[in-house]
């Protein structure tokens, strides 16, 4: 990720701030990036892997649900919201003790932001900040554009993201105004994808989400592979010919203001 940030082919990373590795990964994390102008690092929410970093939330799950489990009590209204509210305190607190101040953005895991529930979890949350800080930004899943597992981008739009970025809007939230990066994790593809959700994004910009790693791939993890595949595509020249044959430029993640004339982003 640190060779990517310097080299201006990524803006922005989200960190999982409940994992056992947090601790120890973000004093690279922070070291990487601190004097990388721009580059933006935000939480991702995350209540479906692993065990929970708050004791509230631990109490009613020692480990946190998959995503269908999660999503079924959602849609349920059956989820332990004041438990879900601390754990969102906590994990955002342990952002801030490890980088020195708030995320710039927030996001989830799988993209359980978005879920019934937890939306809410959230959007009071950035409320209870009060009009002297500025809230961060929030990753728009409403309209998903661009090629890739059709099925995917209609999913993650009517299980919440179309509700979200509704909500978004009302407040005047900072949000990316379309969500790219959609796929099956599977093939040699990337590129072409990649040169699709470029043609795709809308004038105004777009966020293009991706999970590029470039160390081994864990034998637990289920798409060790593909990050590795993306990381060599983002290293590479052809992503910087993709770019500028789309006319699009990477960066800012979250802008505030667009302007007709200025190059995708």
């Amino acid at each position: 990720m640190a060779s990517l940030a310097t080299a201006g082919r990524i803006c922005a990373a989200s960190c999982v701030t409940s994992a056992q590795s947090w601790r120890s990964e973000s004093l690279a994390v922070v070291a990487a990036t601190a004097r990388l102008p721009g580059f933006e690092l935000g939480l991702h929410f995350n209540l479906t892997e692993g065990a929970p970093l708050s004791p509230d939330l631990a109490r009613v799950w020692p480990f946190l649900p998959g995503l269908e489990r999660l999503m079924v009590l959602a849609h349920f209204g059956r989820l332990p919201k004041a438990p879900l509210a601390v754990e969102l305190r906590a994990q955002r607190a342990a952002f801030a003790d490890a980088v020195g101040h708030a995320p710039a953005f927030i996001d989830g895991h799988q993209h359980v932001h978005h879920l019934p529930g937890v939306r809410g979890v959230l959007l009071d949350a950035l409320a209870d900040g009060g009009a002297r800080k500025a809230p961060p930004a929030v990753r728009n899943t409403g309209h998903v554009v661009g090629p890739g597992h059709a099925m995917k981008r209609m999913l993650i739009e009517q299980t919440g993201g179309e509700a979200l970025q509704r909500l978004l809007r009302e407040r005047g939230l900072r949000h990316n105004d379309a969500l790219l990066g959609v796929y099956d994790f599977r093939g040699d593809g990337y590129r072409g994808l990649m040169r699709g959700w470029l043609a795709a994004a809308p004038a105004s910009g777009g966020l293009v989400f991706c999970h590029p790693n470039h160390a081994e791939a864990i034998a637990t993890d289920p798409i060790g592979e593909a990050r590795r595949r993306e990381a060599a595509y983002f290293a590479g020249a052809a992503f910087a010919d993709d770019l500028a044959e789309a006319g699009v430029t990477v960066g800012p993640a979250w802008p505030r203001s667009s302007s007709a004339g200025s190059p995708r982003r």
